[in-house]
């Protein structure tokens, strides 16, 4: 955990916060449209932290919607934890690849086995690669370069991905 007492997934959505309230499966949605192509966050995650937020007086909650939907805002203290937190070093990048995982232990597949994680991934990453550069493409187009930046991550990623997968050993 941070020295703000926070980790990335608080510190994401008390950042997704800033563009106004939010329920959180509004804040799922918004994590989902501007920060899935580098950052993973799960429907679990987000309602853990929500209560932990408020405890903390970083968010507020406002009144009760629809089904019981409660809208978050970010408050002043959580304004700044968040401009602490981005002050931070953010240390190590964790790689977690289930592709590569698997592959690791390839000389314990099938042949058929083998064939269909490639082709699965390669359809994954063409994919999302498409998705990622029409997300950056929007981002230049509003003029958010910093969005278009962290995008261009995803993009590489990909692309890298897919060159990874064309040289990786077919099953013996």
């Amino acid at each position: 955990m941070a020295e703000t007492g926070v980790n990335p997934t608080a510190a994401a959505l008390l950042g997704l916060l800033h563009d106004g309230p939010m329920t959180g499966g509004q804040l799922m949605a918004a994590a989902e449209r501007r920060l899935a192509p580098y950052w993973s966050m799960t429907r679990s995650q987000v309602y853990r932290e929500l209560p932990v937020l408020a405890e903390k007086g970083l968010v507020r909650l406002g009144k009760p919607g629809p089904r019981m939907s409660q809208p978050y805002a970010i408050t002043a203290a959580g304004k700044r934890t968040f401009s602490r937190w981005l002050a931070e070093n953010p240390g190590k990048d964790t790689i977690r690849n289930p592709v590569a995982l698997r592959i690791a232990f390839g000389s314990l597949h099938s042949a058929n086995q083998l064939k269909n994680l490639y082709a699965s991934a390669n359809e994954y990453h063409t994919e999302a690669l498409a998705a990622a550069r029409e997300q950056v493409k929007n981002a230049k187009k509003e003029g958010d370069n910093y969005d278009a930046s962290a995008l261009e991550f995803a993009v590489a990623y990909h692309k890298a991905a897919l060159s990874w997968l064309k040289a990786a050993p077919a099953a013996s």
